[in-house]
């Protein structure tokens, strides 16, 4: 037999047993699988896009400019963040673009600073509420499938009357166990990748009001 028709049976053979796993919680449990499959997407999407903002990178360059900065070399600070897509990097810029603006006291500089500070952080926090929807509603669904299961089962249990069998009352708990399993299951990833990507942010956030503060302090320095 082909490798590739082994393949392929092997992943119909998976996909089967696993709508049969579904398939066996009921409506509670397609809605936990979709949701499964967005909390993975929304996981995969903010890890790109704090990649792309830089989050986890260091500040490398950053921390280059806010030297060159400190020496008074301004135009030789903003030159090597030009261009540059990171949060940091974006802040820096925009920080030292108001210090340098003669027009902008010290005051005015700190307000502009602080608006594009807020706009960096909320680009970083956005997608953060999807994850803790999930962590929230993800156990909610498993309960709901459960209780729904169980009145099924009970209702069952009832029908049967004296000819009613242990065993069956036992499976259909059973089946209803498992969309709490399933909402387990998709809540403790998110919660886990909701507090990474929380605390991520905050450090970011943390060497943004760093680099503000040294910008804004050397000024002075860096104009003349």
């Amino acid at each position: 037999m082909d490798p590739t028709e082994i393949g392929e049976a092997a992943v119909g053979s998976a996909f089967g047993r696993l709508i049969s796993f579904v398939e066996l919680g009921g409506p509670a449990m397609w809605a936990i699988a979709l949701l499964s499959v967005l909390t993975i997407a929304l996981i995969l999407w903010k890890i790109m896009r704090l990649i792309g903002r830089g989050v986890w990178s260091g500040g490398r360059k950053t921390a280059a400019a806010l030297d060159l900065w400190a020496d008074g070399k301004a135009e030789a600070a903003i030159a090597h963040l030009t261009g540059r897509k990171s949060s940091r990097a974006q802040l820096a810029l925009a920080a030292m673009a108001v210090a340098l603006n003669p027009q902008l006291d010290r005051e005015a500089a700190e307000a502009e600073t602080t608006r594009v500070a807020r706009a960096l952080l909320e680009q970083a926090r956005s997608g953060l509420r999807g994850l803790e929807l999930a962590s929230t509603i993800g156990p909610l669904l498993g309960l709901l499938g459960t209780v729904t299961g169980m009145i099924a089962a009970f209702a069952a249990l009832q029908k049967a009357g004296a000819q009613a069998d242990p065993a069956t009352l036992a499976d259909g708990i059973w089946e209803a166990l498992l969309t709490t399993a399933a909402g387990m299951a998709v809540a403790i990833p998110a919660q886990v990748a909701l507090t990474w990507f929380e605390a991520s942010v905050d450090r970011l956030r943390h060497d943004m009001e760093d680099a503000a503060t040294r910008i804004l302090h050397g000024a002075r320095k860096a104009a003349g």
